[in-house]
């Protein structure tokens, strides 16, 4: 079955960096777009960034240009997000999801950003 397991979140400092990890399995990760999500009490679920199966087309919200960057290794079956110049509302719950309707998801790692 499919399995998104994220991982990488933590408690940082406005202007602070995290790279968010994600590893896949169950699927054939290399033919697969990735996305990563986003959820707050008060916001529900945002799209955060999409990447293609070959990294060659990645999308980003307006809120997410300039400061995240995703990547991902076909070769470990693994999507990141580097997500630098944090702000507290970028505090959430992040998760990877698999596919154009990104319906499948992991449980998602928090992200804090507090000083």
């Amino acid at each position: 079955q499919v399995q998104l397991v994220e991982s990488g979140g933590g408690l940082v400092q406005p202007g602070g960096s995290l790279r968010l990890s994600c590893v896949a399995s169950g699927f054939p990760f290399n033919s697969y777009v990735m996305k990563w999500v986003r959820q707050t009490p008060g916001k529900g679920l945002e799209w955060v960034s999409t990447i293609n199966a070959d990294s060659v087309f990645k999308n980003y919200a307006d809120f997410a240009k300039g400061r995240f960057t995703i990547s991902r290794d076909n070769d470990k079956n693994t999507v990141y997000l580097q997500m630098n110049s944090l702000k507290p509302e970028d505090t959430a719950v992040y998760y990877c999801a698999k596919g154009i309707t990104g319906s499948e998801r992991g449980k998602g790692t928090q992200v804090t950003v507090s000083s």
